[in-house]
């Protein structure tokens, strides 16, 4: 590990924890409308409540700490840290929005954050970009080209044609399109984090046009997230669309950086399977926080043996006279009983 990596991972975790706190503070400021339009519908009301903005704002500084990480460090040492965001948001929407967190929630939650530390102890390395000239160089990759195109393309049609049919039912529509998006912008992240450090080192960066074309494009991609977002955020549960943010935006990630950096071309056997296996760990985990996020945990769901001032669920033999098996019980139903001893009554009688 490279002296960069105690400040990437600093700036990872402090990213994650006011990205996580955004969340909560927008879906605060989007229950606040009270009948007026709505971003789910398309309104803009949302741009006059100080705690959406105070979201924004939460979001900016996590999104800067996240761009600073990403000039130290690696994407996919970065990128699953994100999972940290997922548990903050998540104990934060039970405490203030009363969105429901429970066992299987917490036990999502703490496997996100296992899967993060294993794929951070694993995480490949990138190829060395120390210029804007190399960065350039990879930008002209085909097969980046070929990703940004399909991504562009993919991004187009979420947003004119699956949006106005299935966007107000399917939370993927909308979290996809932030997702493709998101993995260009971490792209211009990194570019721009090579332009500044040879800023800062007194290179004639600002007459470089590539530094101007980067920064116009993550202005876009990111006006483009949080559009989205917040559409997404005022249909649907935070709970629901931060996991789901968090798997896919990291698996774009990992893909554009593995196409753009050749990040996996030298790694040994057992980071490839650490790296697999810690996010498929976090894939579980934020599957449970999202499959049963609605299932209450009672005392019945325990089993038996387990749930208080139940008796024996085997019943000593002494008992079994009031207990007969199913083996033992009449083939006639128990009108037919009551019928055929009507029967035999009458049958006494005469």
């Amino acid at each position: 590990m490279g002296p960069g990596f105690g400040a990437g991972l600093g700036l990872a975790l402090a990213s994650s924890a006011f990205i996580g706190s955004s969340f909560v503070l927008k879906k605060k400021g989007l229950l606040r409308l009270c009948g007026r339009a709505r971003a789910g519908q398309g309104g803009h009301a949302y741009l006059r409540e100080w705690l959406w903005w105070a979201g924004l704002l939460c979001m900016g500084v996590g999104e800067a700490a996240n761009f600073a990480a990403y000039a130290f460090a690696p994407a996919t040492l970065v990128t699953p840290l994100g999972a940290l965001s997922v548990l903050v948001s998540a104990i934060l929407s039970s405490i203030f929005l009363n969105e429901q967190l429970n066992v299987h929630g917490k036990i999502g939650c703490m496997l996100s954050i296992l899967g993060s530390t294993v794929m951070v102890i694993h995480a490949p390395q990138e190829e060395e970009v120390s210029s804007l000239e190399s960065m350039a160089e990879k930008l002209k990759d085909p097969g980046f080209i070929a990703f940004a195109v399909c991504v562009l393309v993919s991004s187009l049609l979420l947003i004119f044609v699956a949006g106005p049919r299935y966007g107000q039912s399917n939370v993927l529509v909308y979290v996809l399109v932030c997702s493709a998006i998101g993995s260009l912008s971490v792209s211009c992240v990194k570019g721009l984090g090579i332009a500044l450090k040879e800023l800062f080192s007194g290179k004639p960066v600002l007459k470089e046009p590539l530094g101007w074309v980067l920064l116009v494009c993550l202005v876009i991609c990111i006006s483009t997230q949080i559009n989205y977002l917040n559409k997404a955020l005022d249909i649907f549960n935070t709970s629901v669309v931060t996991p789901i943010y968090y798997v896919l935006f990291t698996t774009a990630v990992m893909m554009c950086s593995a196409i753009l950096f050749k990040e996996w071309q030298h790694m040994v056997l057992d980071n490839i399977i650490g790296s697999i296996s810690g996010f498929l760990t976090i894939v579980s985990g934020i599957f449970l926080l999202h499959a049963f996020r609605d299932l209450p945990f009672t005392p019945t769901l325990l089993p038996l043996f387990l749930q208080p001032g139940r008796a024996d669920p085997h019943p000593p033999w002494s008992t079994a006279d009031r207990h007969q098996s199913c083996q033992h019980q009449p083939l006639l139903p128990s009108e037919d009983k009551g019928s055929q001893s009507a029967e035999e009554e009458e049958e006494e009688e005469e």
